[in-house]
């Protein structure tokens, strides 16, 4: 069964701030702010990478995105979109062919030392306080809060994951491996093109199955 995934399209109201959290061995960084949805105050986060040296974060942060998919986004009426379906808009970095065509390579992230002056933090920080300033429509795919609070994470591939990730059939009781469900930034700058991140973790692995489990011969993306 997959998760609760979708996107919401908004405007930022509070400016961003990098939080951690521990995951393990490692701290993992996010990048915080809120975006007024569905009558209430979302908590978005936004992975911008780890102090782990052997786990870092692969990225692509563009500012001439153009794929038909924003057409449809700027369609969307404002608020939460959960989607269930295998298909755009849906996102599977894997599955959808184009999505990420003419992005120009993956990049690996910096260290994460606590301070906001690493990348992509930096960047993706002054991408979002231009958003905010411009009172700009941003999209952010990932995954819903499951505590009660509203809010969406996860917003990086969410497939190609090991040990205690792994999706097994019948068994939602992990945070698991999940087909078309991944996330991503997006920002309409008023031009043709728009921004839009991206993001994967060294330690999960492509290409993955029907499940989005790693396959025997997978590797880093």
């Amino acid at each position: 069964m997959a998760l609760a995934y979708g996107f919401i399209k908004g405007k930022i109201v509070s400016e961003p701030r990098l939080q951690p959290s521990r995951h393990g061995n490692e701290i993992q960084y996010h990048l915080h702010f809120r975006m007024p949805i569905d009558g209430d105050a979302w908590e978005v986060a936004v992975n911008v990478g780890t102090n782990d040296a052997d786990d870092l974060l692969k990225y692509k942060l563009v500012f001439d995105y153009r794929h038909p998919l924003i057409q449809t986004l700027a369609a969307a009426e404002a608020g939460s979109h959960p989607l269930t379906e295998q298909a755009l808009p849906a996102l599977d970095y894997l599955r959808v062919g184009d999505l990420l065509d003419n992005t120009g390579k993956w990049r690996d992230s910096d260290v994460m030392d606590g301070s906001d002056r690493t990348e992509p933090a930096a960047t993706l920080s002054r991408l979002i306080t231009r958003a905010r300033s411009e009172n700009r429509d941003v999209y952010v795919f990932g995954r819903f809060f499951t505590d009660g609070s509203n809010g969406i994470h996860d917003v990086h591939l969410n497939q190609g994951s090991t040990g205690r990730f792994i999706h097994r059939p019948d068994d939602d009781r992990n945070d698991h491996n999940d087909v078309w469900q991944d996330g991503a930034v997006m920002v309409d700058l008023g031009e043709p093109e728009w921004a839009a991140y991206f993001s994967a973790f060294d330690q999960q692995l492509v290409p993955a199955d029907e499940l989005g489990n790693p396959l025997p011969d997978a590797k880093t993306i």
